[in-house]
């Protein structure tokens, strides 16, 4: 429990404040010392009423916030002020224009940019988090500072999250996870991402993150000893060579460790590349690619590298903006190691990102090194064009937005050689819209190296592609299919909606000829009962597939729950109503539920019969009782349970926080579950019959289906079983491991 003492907080808050300037590596002006000052008085006065769940004096987060700016992004003074003020306006009774008078117009654009959105929205088709997300975003078309000051913030959250209850933790990390931790990403924080990537995985997966970490501490020394031996002779031939340089050591994030062991369904202790040797040189730009293959050099004279894992990413530098040289080496011991080589300027835009970027564009005026940012320069300019899109909803943007973040890079040439940058598996439709949008959607086809494709053909590294055109051709709804960029996805969905306006009063006609065949009132109320049942954005939509005759009577009736056997009865009875032809009845599934919730707001308990509260087990990753689950309101589906872990349950957190319910199982309860188990192993006879004597006759249990494949003496099985919970799970695959031959079993998700 925190105790309030607050002289111990005064001088607290004090150290903090001087924190920041000790932190800081430039030289700071008096005028700027005297202009923080006042915005860190006025927080101060602004938050001194209010505290932190923990107990503590708010002003401590925005403190932290400025901190995080300085040392961790390399921001400046604009930065710092903002950082200080960024809940002024929007906990406080200080407004924009208050603050507009006492620190100017630039210094408010951006701290309205970082303060969150009020009203009420429409919680059944629109997020808040997406909305907020959306209009962060769009200050990036002014200032780029806002979304590095928004990651610091998140980042401090993140840091003090314990004080929160389950729900709020499960819906932050879910939406860092999702959406926070790509964008540090992309923005070239390396350091950033993998904290919040971490810190994500603490809260959604505690048990995991407690395991890795310990082992990562368990094998902390004799980690320190296997670096230490790697290292000693490319450090003697470095200096030899009389290259000034700092290289270390460090383990690979916690995440990034469970994602191999997931990607590639093994335990931590075969997990290889643990760590990376990191070496930095001090040598001038222009010596900078020549001095990092000398190092390579010395490096490969004493490892044998494997050829398959060299990434040159100083000759072609990431989007991000990230550059290095990165083998991967046979160590003395058979153990392979990875190697990072970088200047140190390469370094600092590693771990600081768009900022360090920005501040090496504006002192160096060497053509060359201006050039490396553009990648970061053509992201954000991207971002700015789907933004400005006049029909762009908050969630198709979340989904666009996404796509683009965590996308591994391919390199293509137009006809004449300039170089454009595309995510993986981009197809010619991507590489049309990446060119113009004129040219995307008139776009019939391509030559790549001079032969003809289809325009859903997939480019690969070093292609080089014509695109061809014809003024006839227009988007279809299967070019949606063929697109991974969110340009492309963005351009087509625009070109599709000018083609349903064209046709949309003919639909509109032809839906209220469907409509009067089922005597059913054609009015706005019973067209948005039909838009949302056929899960549609607009009217629009409804009507331009009426014109298109993709909607049938069958729909409409089930709809509005019209009996096939009585419908000719009732099409000529003239007091005939359907009972959901009144706009009376548009009460949505989503506020139902809500009310019942609020009625009753203890947590939802698994395996209780509740007649009020139904709940369906989600089929995406089939949670068990022992697993950790939470409940999401979804609509026309009711309460619909996941593991806090699954993908799709992590994206519906993050935007849509506010359909979360409290879940748990209830102790005691005996039912039986489907999930599955992956077994893998050296084939030998008789090996199905003593997986299956396991499971049905030492298990008891019950054996859904079974598969199994044998190739050259190896063999690959997936068994769907029903269990009580994770501990019966947990017995079976450990009863199953003891079983000769086989070598792998891992939980399907």
């Amino acid at each position: 429990m925190y105790i309030i003492d607050e002289e111990a907080e005064k001088k607290e808050i004090l150290k903090r404040y001087r924190n920041i300037f000790n932190v800081w590596r430039s030289n700071i002006s008096p005028e700027d010392k005297k202009i923080i000052r006042k915005a860190f008085n006025l927080a101060v006065n602004a938050h001194k009423d209010m505290r932190r769940k923990t107990g503590e004096p708010y002003i401590y987060h925005p403190l932290e916030v400025a901190h995080i700016v300085v040392q961790e992004i390399g921001l400046g003074t604009t930065s710092v002020i903002c950082a200080l003020l960024h809940d002024v306006v929007e906990d406080t009774d200080y407004t924009l224009s208050d603050i507009e008078s006492i620190f100017g117009s630039k210094i408010a654009k951006i701290i309205d940019g970082l303060t969150k959105i009020e009203g009420i929205f429409d919680q059944s088709t629109l997020s808040i988090q997406a909305e907020n997300f959306k209009k962060m975003l769009l200050t990036l078309s002014d200032d780029v500072r806002v979304i590095l000051i928004k990651l610091a913030d998140r980042l401090h959250n993140m840091r003090t999250l314990d004080s929160m209850p389950k729900d709020k933790q499960l819906k932050i990390a879910s939406e860092t996870i999702y959406l926070y931790a790509p964008l540090a990403h992309r923005l070239g924080l390396h350091a950033i991402k993998s904290e919040l990537e971490d810190l994500s995985l603490k809260y959604t997966e505690p048990s995991i993150y407690n395991a890795i970490s310990n082992k990562l501490k368990e094998s902390e020394e004799e980690r320190a000893r296997f670096i230490s031996k790697f290292i000693y002779p490319i450090k003697k031939a470095l200096s030899e060579k009389g290259i000034e340089f700092t290289i270390t050591g460090r383990a690979k994030s916690i995440y990034s460790i469970w994602g191999k062991m997931q990607k590639k369904e093994i335990p931590f202790e075969e997990v290889f590349d643990l760590f990376a040797i990191r070496i930095i040189i001090d040598t001038p730009y222009e010596n900078e690619k020549s001095d990092s293959w000398n190092v390579y050099t010395i490096v490969t004279d004493f490892y044998r590298p494997n050829p398959d894992r060299l990434r040159d990413w100083i000759s072609i530098p990431k989007a991000n903006g990230y550059e290095a040289l990165h083998t991967t080496v046979m160590s003395h011991s058979g153990k392979w190691v990875e190697v990072q080589i970088r200047s140190k300027r390469m370094d600092e835009i590693a771990e600081k990102g768009y900022a360090a970027h920005w501040r090496y564009k504006e002192t160096d005026t060497n053509k060359d090194s201006q050039k490396q940012v553009t990648g970061l320069d053509d992201w954000l300019n991207k971002i700015k064009e789907i933004l400005q899109s006049p029909d762009s909803n908050a969630l198709d943007f979340l989904d666009d937005f996404k796509l683009n973040l965590f996308a591994e890079e391919i390199f293509v040439f137009t006809p004449k050689g300039e170089m454009k940058t595309l995510p993986v598996k981009s197809t010619i439709l991507d590489f049309a819209y990446n060119i113009h949008s004129h040219i995307g959607n008139n776009c019939i086809g391509a030559k790549v190296n001079h032969k003809l494709v289809p325009i859903n053909y997939q480019l690969k590294s070093g292609d080089q592609v014509e695109i061809i055109t014809s003024s006839k051709q227009k988007p279809t709804d299967e070019w949606y299919e063929n697109v991974v960029t969110a340009k492309a996805k963005t351009r087509i969905k625009l070109a599709m909606k000018e083609e349903q306006k064209l046709y949309s009063e003919d639909g509109k006609i032809i839906l209220q000829n469907l409509f009067n065949q089922l005597n059913i009132d054609f009015n706005k109320a019973n067209v948005i009962i039909l838009r949302d049942f056929l899960k549609l954005q607009s009217s629009t939509e409804l009507f331009y597939l009426a014109f298109t005759k993709k909607i049938y009577l069958k729909d409409i009736r089930t709809c509005f729950n019209i009996e096939e056997k009585n419908y000719w009865l009732n099409r000529f009875n003239p007091f005939y109503k359907s009972k959901k032809s009144t706009p009376n009845n548009t009460i949505s599934l989503v506020d139902e539920i809500k009310g019942q919730i609020k009625n009753k707001p203890e947590t939802l308990m698994l395996g209780e019969k509740n007649e009020n509260l139904k709940y369906s087990i989600s089929g995406c990753c089939n949670p068990i009782p022992g697993d950790d689950v939470i409940g999401l309101i979804t609509p026309n589906e009711g309460i619909k349970i996941h593991r806090t872990n699954c993908e799709e349950a992590i994206q519906l957190m993050s935007t849509y926080g506010n359909r979360i319910v409290k879940a748990k199982w209830k102790e005691n309860e005996v039912i039986t579950f489907l999930t599955g188990i992956k077994i893998s192993g050296i084939d030998k006879k008789g090996i199905v019959k003593d997986i299956s004597r396991v499971i049905s006759e030492d298990l008891n249990l019950n054996i859904r289906s079974f598969h199994l494949q044998s190739s050259e003496g190896i063999f690959n099985g997936e068994v769907m079983i029903y269990v009580n919970d994770t501990k019966h799970l947990k017995d079976l695959m450990k009863k199953l491991k003891q079983i000769e031959g086989i070598q792998n079993i891992v939980r399907m998700s």
